[in-house]
């Protein structure tokens, strides 16, 4: 049987490197997509240690041609996408008031336009699958010092929950993972944590957003 494939997008030391190890270790490959070469390397050093097959793809997120060829070149290697995992996010912190529309949009195109380009390229690809994204609390509750962050969090909010109204009828699960607090280690929202609940969602692939929060 052809080993399933974890695209990530977005690919970073904390969730990413964490779900990419979990996912690994339940018998998966792994592909990375991120814009620093260094970092890919670096993490597909990691991975291979654990003895999980993983590879580096160099794209940038905000750069819709440079992700669109990211993503490609994913499929010509691996032919399938069994589990995306869209974890890109930006804000430029700042009030409301204190933003300017360049930035805004910098953010935005990361946050939101990005996991759109990412579904849209990807899902041909995608069979019987999953699509997971990274949420945050600030979609719940705005905080006015990070007003382009939680603009970008309810955006990715707002798209997982319609898409997942899309495609399940499709047989392809899409779930957001709505993380109530700040990633860190030894604490209840460590990455691994939250790598553990991403592995659940997907296992279990049943409701469209899981709230990830302190009991």
């Amino acid at each position: 049987m052809t080993q399933k494939l974890l695209l990530v997008v977005g690919a970073g030391p904390g969730i990413s490197l964490s779900t990419a190890k979990k996912f690994g270790r339940e018998g998966f490959q792994v592909a990375l997509i991120s814009r620093r070469l260094d970092a890919l390397q670096q993490y597909e050093e990691e991975l291979l240690h654990l003895g999980i097959k993983a590879k580096g793809f160099v794209g940038d997120i905000s750069a819709e041609n440079s992700l669109k060829t990211a993503i490609e070149s994913v499929l010509k290697t691996y032919g399938k996408i069994d589990v995306l995992l869209y974890n890109a996010a930006a804000g430029k912190p700042g009030k409301p008031t204190n933003l300017n529309a360049e930035d805004l949009i910098n953010d935005f195109n990361i946050s939101v336009v990005g996991a759109l380009t990412t579904v849209k390229a990807s899902l041909p690809y995608i069979e019987n699958g999953a699509i997971l994204m990274t949420g945050g609390g600030l979609a719940l509750t705005p905080y006015a010092d990070f007003a382009s962050l939680s603009i970008g969090k309810a955006g990715i909010r707002s798209f997982a929950n319609s898409l997942h109204q899309e495609l399940s009828p499709k047989g392809i699960y899409v779930g957001t993972l709505t993380i109530k607090g700040f990633v860190q280690e030894g604490t209840y929202f460590s990455a691994e944590n939250i790598a553990h609940a991403f592995y659940r969602m997907y296992e279990e692939q049943k409701e469209a957003e899981i709230i990830f929060e302190e009991k």
